[in-house]
């Protein structure tokens, strides 16, 4: 029997509200999902941390304790980027081991570990300190379609996480692009190869996703990925309630029906009373082109805004088209953050100025060696064009980065704004965006203090008639 893990509180508003959700909206309804009998919850991680101080002005170290508090029985997992953790570039290895410490000791149970390149390297250090701190961990494989991403290939990236003591195998479809019948035969050969737990997480992108969670349940995965409509479907994940309805019922999980059905009357409310404005159609339909093109809703989102701000919108067809034709150039990797941008920021430049006229400075990053090994060999004319005869490196990335925590946290606490350890990690990923939210923090408790000290001067005076004696007094 499959077990659900739900992504309401991470992955489905990333997808479908650009990560807004604030904290104050999800406890009404913690306890209840708690109730629901979920595997596992993810509520952190992915752009969660970045969106929390940088537009929501909350700390993301406080939302994972509070709903640690919230919730008592089911697990709590996040989704780390390997060496980039919670952010877009490696991180040395001194920052990635803190981090992954902190957020185990601050609740999280599970960590869903994955490399947009499928480097395995890049995924070494958080696993093993995951790992070593008693934590389970999830090792994913970025899916996606190309002539090199074949069967043989993720047995490969599989066999190099199962070297490292990954507990499960996570088959992360990110872009909604998993087969029916693909996504058994993957599960059904991972099983039978190494007999190790399964985990299918997928989007409702391309409209198969339903189809899919069916089929690879038949073929014996132990885990799918769901939401809660209607914080579900479009570039999220399927809701629990229509995945349930079309699971064989012998295959189906036992969760409590009723406990779904209070949390889905109150995402209703919510949703539409204080997101709407945050819910684009172009999110919430299906796009079956996806299955062409293979890109993400939050890519897909990321090259409109790009457009928009040129002025070229029209030109989003010419883009969609020419993001294949990049990536092919760059070695087929997966669609996922942050090679996501990265191509698709390279496409725009394609489409608006001609091909690879300008080359952004993350794509010259990227043919050098610095996000890791490509999954295919680089088009010998973009190398040129970029490395002029230099060797790119075949060390792992984050070899060259020198420590960095101590450097963080004495200029935190030089700054000022050292009010706990996990400051400085927050600092560490973010300096200017985290900089911007201590400003924000110390102004906010600043002006609590004073509205305690006029309250507490109120008090002080007596009750309101004494007040009005004691004015008439001054009078």
């Amino acid at each position: 029997m499959v077990q659900i893990i739900d992504t309401t509180l991470r992955d489905a508003h990333q997808s479908l509200i650009a990560t807004r959700l604030r904290t104050e909206d999800m406890i009404p309804i913690a306890k209840v999902i708690d109730e629901v009998g979920f595997y596992s919850l993810e509520v952190w991680g992915g752009a969660t941390f970045d969106a929390c101080i940088r537009y929501l002005k909350e700390d993301p170290w406080e939302r994972l304790r509070t709903l640690r508090r919230e919730v008592r029985k089911t697990k709590l997992q996040m989704l780390l980027r390997g060496q980039n953790l919670v952010g877009y570039r490696h991180y040395p290895d001194d920052v990635v081991e803190a981090f992954v410490e902190k957020a185990y000791d601050n609740g999280i149970d599970i960590f869903r570990v994955f490399d947009a390149l499928n480097d395995v390297r890049n995924m070494r250090t958080s696993i093993r300190k995951a790992k070593s701190a008693g934590a389970i961990v999830q090792g994913a494989i970025s899916y996606t379609v190309s002539p090199v991403h074949t069967l043989e290939y993720y047995l490969k990236v599989t066999e190099e996480l199962l070297a490292l003591e990954a507990d499960v195998i996570t088959i992360k479809d990110m872009a909604g692009i998993l087969r029916p019948h693909i996504g058994a035969e993957l599960v059904r050969a991972i099983k039978k190869e190494f007999n190790v737990p399964v985990n299918v997480h997928s989007h409702a992108t391309g409209g198969v996703a339903v189809a899919t969670y069916v089929e690879v349940v038949k073929a014996g995965a132990d885990f799918i990925d769901t939401a809660i409509s209607p914080l579900a479907f479009g570039t999220a994940q399927p809701g629990i309630q229509s995945v349930l309805y079309a699971l064989p019922d012998d295959l189906k999980p036992q969760l409590n029906e009723k406990a779904i059905h209070e949390i889905s009357k109150y995402l209703k409310h919510v949703l539409f009373e204080k997101y709407a404005k945050l819910l684009n159609p172009r999110v919430l339909l299906p796009n079956p082109d996806v299955v062409v093109h293979q890109i993400p809703g939050g890519m897909l989102s990321n090259l409109v805004a790009q457009l928009k701000q040129e002025g070229a919108l029209s030109k989003l067809d010419a883009v969609l088209d020419e993001v294949p034709r990049v990536r092919a150039d760059l070695g087929y990797p997966p669609l996922v953050t942050p090679l996501s941008q990265i191509v698709g920021t390279q496409a725009v430049l394609n489409v608006l100025l001609g091909r690879y006229k300008v080359i952004a400075k993350e794509v010259r990053d990227y043919v050098k060696g610095l996000y890791g090994r490509p999954p295919a060999p680089i088009k010998e004319e973009i190398k040129r064009m970029v490395l002029k005869g230099e060797e790119p490196i075949t060390i792992r990335p984050a070899d060259l980065l020198e420590p960095a925590l101590r450097k963080c946290e004495e200029e935190v606490a030089r700054k000022g704004y050292l009010r706990k350890w996990e400051d400085v990690l927050t600092y560490c990923l973010f300096p200017e965006a985290a900089e911007e939210y201590f400003k924000y923090r110390e102004e906010k408790l600043s002006q609590a203090s004073k509205e305690q000290s006029i309250r507490k001067g109120m008090s002080s005076l007596g009750s309101p008639w004494t007040l009005a004696w004691r004015l008439t007094e001054w009078d």
